[in-house]
């Protein structure tokens, strides 16, 4: 066997575990860098005033109707519901 062929089978175990613990440390410095951005806002940024709110009076006074409306069909069915399983009480 030549002797470069003999350095080179040495040199492999050798150089990979380096090259393994390299490639841990650049990973571990990725995951240990802070986010870029985060998930929530920071304290202070606050969003800039709108040109146009987000509903006109007209469309917040129509959801408004529409919520109440669905309200009343809520308690009024749950109020239809009760009166019917509702039992006359047993004469002792």
């Amino acid at each position: 066997m030549p002797k470069q062929g003999k350095i080179t089978s040495l040199a492999a175990p050798v150089l990979l575990p380096g090259l393994w613990l390299g490639m841990c440390a650049d990973v571990r410095a990725e995951a240990t860098a802070a986010p870029k951005q985060g998930t929530y806002p920071r304290v202070h940024d606050v969003p800039a005033k709108r040109d146009k709110p987000a509903m006109t009076v007209d469309e917040q006074s129509k959801l408004k109707k529409d919520l109440i409306g669905a309200r009343d069909r809520q308690t009024s069915h749950v109020r239809a519901k009760e009166g019917a399983t509702q039992h006359k009480p047993l004469k002792p």
